[in-house]
């Protein structure tokens, strides 16, 4: 109930840019699923821009039209959602797919 009220909170005044963090974290699936649909009809019906940060690849799926991925600080990859599984990109690729190997470590300090 939070996540509706703050999505309603958010485009109340109507914005021409709405930004999300994580909007389904400590959702569970069904949840989830609920507030990336609110998102996605409201902010049609609203016309607006949104930037969302998210690790939730479900709702990137859901909600995004284009998608960049950030990896310590610089744009790794930018491409249209439908791409993001066949991106070509390393990085995209073991955190879309939830790899432990690959280019980024799961160490502190390395790579």
């Amino acid at each position: 109930m939070q996540k509706r009220v703050g999505l309603a909170r958010a485009i109340a005044a109507k914005p021409e840019i709405v930004f999300f963090d994580e909007p389904t974290t400590g959702l569970d699936p069904i949840m989830a699923d609920v507030i990336n649909a609110l998102i996605v009809e409201r902010v049609r019906d609203l016309g607006a821009t949104t930037l969302s940060i998210t690790h939730d690849m479900g709702s990137v799926r859901k909600i995004a039209d284009r998608v960049a991925m950030l990896h310590q600080g610089e744009i790794v990859w930018d491409g249209p959602r439908a791409q993001i599984d066949a991106s070509g990109n390393a990085y995209v690729d073991q955190f879309v797919h939830g790899k432990a190997e690959g280019p980024i470590s799961t160490l502190t300090g390395r790579r």
